[in-house]
C-alpha cells in the first residue's frame, strides 16, 4: 500500500504535488511533492521503529489535517502498524475509549491544532485521556504553532526525532488482508465500534470510485474538504487520491473562516478542478446568500460531490447552479465507514446520463443492492421502498469490528440473513434508480404509515425561510407515532407562525397529510457531531421528556446547545398548554 501511494510515483514524477495544504490562516497553501511526502513518510516510519513500534502494533493519531498527519498515516502502513485516527475534535474521554478499546501503543499528535482562527489544545486534550490509557509507551508531539506546551517523560517532540531519522525506510511486506486502519463510528447503541479496513481491498476500491465516481484526471487539483478523522478523509483525501497520482487539497479551516467565501476563494486560488462535501455545509453557506460565491471565479471546477448526508433538494439546486454554474457534474454519493468507499452515485455512467437531483442514483461496478421488506423478502421491480442491503462482497467493505466480531455480524448480516444490511432506507425509483430515505432507526410509522423522518425533512427543507430542520417520531395517543419538527429559521425571518402554517402545507402537498408533523419548535441551531450530522437521540430525549438521561454528548460540536434546546421546548411547552 505504501509503495502504491508514493514509491511509485517518486519513481515516476517525484516532483509531482501530491499536498495542498490549505492551511486556517487564509490564503498561505504549502506544496508538497511526492518526493517531499515520501521523505516525510519514511523519517516518521523510522522514528517510529526507534521507539518500539512494529508491524500489528496500534497508534493513535490525534492531528488537525496536514501533510504530517498524512505522513503518519502513511508511515503506520510502510511499517505494518495500524493507524486509528481520531477526529481532532474529539474529548478526552472519546480519545481516551478508543485508544483502551484498540490497545494503542503510542499516540501521535501536535502541540496545537488551529481552527478558524482559534486555538485548539490537542495535546493538553492527549495529556488528559492518556492519564487512563496504560497502553500508551510514547507520544510524539509535533509542532503547529510556535507556542510551548508541557513535555512530559513519554513525549518525544516528533520533528526533531524525524531531523534525525534516515529518510529511506524499506516498507514491511504486507498480506493483502492485513489490518490497514481502524475507525471509530457511532451505532445507533451503544459504543462507538471500531471499523476494521484491510490494505489491498480496501485501497483497491478507494482509488477505483476516486478514479471514476469524480472522473478524475491526471493533472487535476481534487479538493475533498473533509477532514481525515472521518472515513472520507481516508478514502478521498489520503488514500484514493494518493494511489492515483494526484494533487490532493488538505482543508485545514472552516467553511466560514474568515467568512462565508473560503471554500470558493480557495477554488480560485488553487485551481480545484473536483470539490468533494457535506450537504450541512451547504446549508450554512446559502443562508449566507449567492455574493460569496459569485464573488470568485469557480471556472476551474468539473466536477461537484456530495458526502455525509442525504442532500436535500434546495442545497442540490443552490450547489449545483450556484457553485456549479449548471456546467457542473455533481455526485449525490452514497456510501459508510463501513463500506469503505462510494457504493452509490450517479456516475459513472453512459456519457451524458441523466442526472436526478438529489438521489445517488447507480450503483458501483461490483456493487448489487436489493431491498428487502419486513418478514425479509427481497422485493422485486420498481417504484418500491425497503431496507437498502447489499448483496455480494466488495472490495472495500469491513472485515470486522475490532474486538468485537460478534457485534459485527449481529450489526450488519443477522438481520437479513445472506446479505449486508446498511441500515438505511431507500426508494427505488420507476426507472430503477436508488434514492436514500435515511437510516432505518430514523424511520416511523404514523397511522400505519412508514415514514423517513428524512423525507420529512427534506419536504420542510424545500421551505426559502428554513435551511434546517431535523424530525423525529414521538408516541401520539392516537396515531402511535407523531412527527415532532425541530427547525431553524434565517435570521431575518419574523413570522414564525407563518412560516410553520406553510411548511404544513409544504409537507402536505409534498408526502401526505399524515405526514404532517404534529408539533413544529423553532430553535437557534440543531444539536450536531462535527461531523455535521444531526444527533436525533438527543431531540428525542428532549420530547419525551428523558432530559435528565442525556447519555453521551461528547461527540457534539457543542454541548450547551442542549440546554438552549430544552429551555425552548418548555417555553413551548407552556405556550400550548396556556
Amino acid at each position: 500500500l505504501a509503495v502504491n501511494c508514493l514509491d511509485r510515483h517518486v519513481e515516476k514524477s517525484p516532483n509531482r504535488v501530491a499536498l495542498i495544504w490549505e492551511r486556517d490562516e487564509p490564503g498561505t497553501a504549502v506544496h508538497v511533492t511526492y518526493r517531499e511526502l515520501l521523505d516525510l513518510t519514511c523519517r516518521l516510519a523510522n522514528t517510529l521503529k526507534k521507539y518500539g513500534i512494529q508491524k500489528g502494533d496500534k497508534v493513535a493519531i490525534y492531528m488537525s489535517v496536514s501533510p504530517l498527519s498524512v505522513a503518519a498515516m502513511l508511515a503506520c502502513a510502510r511499517i505494518g502498524a495500524v493507524h486509528t485516527v481520531v477526529f481532532a475534535g474529539f474529548s478526552a474521554e472519546s480519545l481516551a475509549g478508543r485508544i483502551m478499546d484498540s490497545g494503542c501503543k503510542a499516540v501521535i499528535t501536535y502541540n496545537q491544532g488551529v481552527r478558524g482562527g482559534r486555538i485548539i489544545e490537542l495535546k493538553r486534550t492527549v495529556d488528559e485521556a492518556v492519564k487512563n490509557c496504560p497502553s500508551i509507551k510514547h507520544v510524539f508531539v509535533a509542532q503547529r504553532t510556535d507556542n510551548k506546551v508541557q513535555m512530559g517523560d513519554c513525549d518525544i517532540p516528533l520533528e526533531e526525532e524525524m531531523a534525525k531519522a534516515a529518510s529511506i525506510c524499506t516498507p514491511e511486506s504486507m498480506d493483502s488482508e492485513d489490518v490497514l486502519f481502524m475507525l471509530y463510528t457511532s451505532g445507533s447503541t451503544g459504543k462507538p465500534k471500531g471499523i476494521v479496513h484491510t490494505h489491498a481491498g480496501y485501497l483497491l476500491y478507494a482509488a477505483i470510485t476516486h478514479k471514476y465516481v469524480f472522473d478524475y484526471q491526471q493533472g487535476d487539483v481534487f479538493g475533498c474538504v473533509a477532514d481525515i478523522g472521518w472515513i472520507t478523509g481516508h478514502s478521498y483525501v489520503v488514500y484514493g487520491p494518493l494511489c492515483n497520482g494526484a494533487s490532493s487539497v488538505l482543508f485545514e479551516s472552516t467553511p466560514v473562516y474568515p467568512d462565508p467565501g473560503r471554500y470558493w476563494e480557495m477554488v480560485q486560488r488553487l485551481k480545484i478542478n473536483q470539490f468533494y462535501g457535506a450537504p450541512t455545509a451547504i446549508r450554512l453557506l446559502l443562508n449566507y446568500g449567492e455574493e460569496w460565491v459569485k464573488k470568485y471565479d469557480r471556472s476551474s471546477l468539473k466536477t461537484l460531490g456530495s458526502v455525509g448526508e442525504p442532500i436535500n433538494n434546495e442545497a442540490w439546486q443552490w450547489f449545483y447552479q450556484v457553485v456549479g454554474e449548471g456546467r457542473c457534474t455533481l455526485v449525490d454519493t452514497w456510501w459508510q465507514t463501513e463500506t469503505g468507499g462510494i457504493c452509490i452515485a450517479p456516475r459513472p455512467s453512459e456519457e451524458k446520463a441523466e442526472i436526478v437531483p438529489a438521489m445517488a442514483m447507480r450503483p458501483f461496478f461490483g456493487i448489487v443492492p436489493v431491498l428487502m421488506d419486513e418478514n425479509g423478502k427481497v422485493i422485486e421491480g420498481n417504484d418500491v421502498s425497503g431496507a437498502l442491503c447489499i448483496a455480494q462482497p466488495w472490495p472495500g467493505m469491513a472485515r470486522t469490528i475490532h474486538g468485537d466480531h460478534q457485534r459485527f455480524v449481529d450489526a450488519y448480516f443477522k438481520t437479513y440473513p445472506g446479505y449486508y444490511f446498511t441500515g438505511d432506507g431507500a426508494y427505488r425509483t420507476k426507472k430503477g434508480y436508488y434514492q436514500i430515505t435515511g437510516r432505518m432507526d430514523d424511520v416511523i410509522n404514523i397511522s400505519g404509515h412508514r415514514l423517513g423522518t428524512a423525507e420529512i425533512e427534506d419536504a420542510m427543507a424545500d421551505h426559502p425561510e428554513v435551511p434546517e430542520t431535523a424530525v423525529i417520531g414521538y408516541p401520539h395517543k392516537i396515531k402511535g407515532e407523531g412527527a415532532f419538527a425541530f427547525i431553524v429559521l434565517k435570521e431575518q425571518t419574523t413570522h414564525s407562525d407563518r412560516v410553520k402554517e406553510e411548511l404544513k402545507t409544504i409537507v402536505a402537498s409534498k408526502i401526505a397529510k399524515y405526514a404532517v408533523p404534529d408539533h413544529i419548535l423553532v430553535v437557534k441551531r440543531l444539536p450536531k457531531t462535527r461531523s455535521g450530522k444531526i444527533m436525533r437521540r438527543l431531540l428525542r430525549k428532549v420530547v419525551t421528556e428523558q432530559s435528565s438521561n442525556m447519555g453521551d454528548v461528547t461527540t457534539l460540536d457543542d454541548p450547551s446547545v442542549v440546554k438552549e434546546i430544552l429551555d425552548a421546548y418548555q417555553k413551548y411547552k407552556e405556550k400550548n398548554s396556556s
